[in-house]
């Protein structure tokens, strides 16, 4: 929340609204990975690497590991929304560490054990979507966030 000068408390702010729910989704996304039926191959569900076989909604690897991840991120998106500065912080680097994600992805042969998450090609393009949305809407949303909640009287 912010307060203007006043010391009122105002709504979220645009940028805020998007990191909540940018958390939010990541947060729902570790959860769905937990439950069998939207997590085909449950039963294969691994710790961490690419020998786990369970796939979120049938098109993405997961594992107990990359549930986890999900988790922290969507908790961290969901606490940062408070404030206006650290929804933007959340948003680019986020954004960020999704694009080097993708990278990685690219980079590292699916069945080596450096696949530890585990990635696969629709991990891959997920993650370079995701990390440009999350810093597209960092950069688009924070724009006249510096003066967000500031709101002066003439005298």
């Amino acid at each position: 929340m912010t307060t203007n000068s006043d010391g009122r408390t105002l709504g979220r702010t645009t940028i805020q609204k998007a990191a909540l729910a940018v958390g939010v989704v990541f947060a729902l996304v570790g959860i769905l990975g937990f439950i069998p039926g939207i997590t085909s191959n449950y039963g294969s569900l691994g710790m961490a690497g690419h020998e786990s076989g369970a796939m979120l909604l049938g098109v993405f690897q997961v594992s107990v590991l990359h549930n986890i991840v999900h988790l922290l991120f969507g908790a961290a998106g969901i606490a940062m929304a408070r404030s206006a500065a650290q929804s933007r912080n959340y948003l680019l680097v986020g954004g960020a560490i999704y694009l080097v994600l993708w990278v990685y992805g690219l980079l590292v042969g699916q069945d080596s054990a450096a696949n530890f998450v585990p990635l696969n090609t629709a991990d891959n393009w997920l993650h370079l979507v995701l990390g440009l949305g999350m810093i597209g809407l960092g950069v688009a949303l924070s724009r006249g966030t510096s003066r967000a909640g500031r709101t002066t009287t003439a005298h």
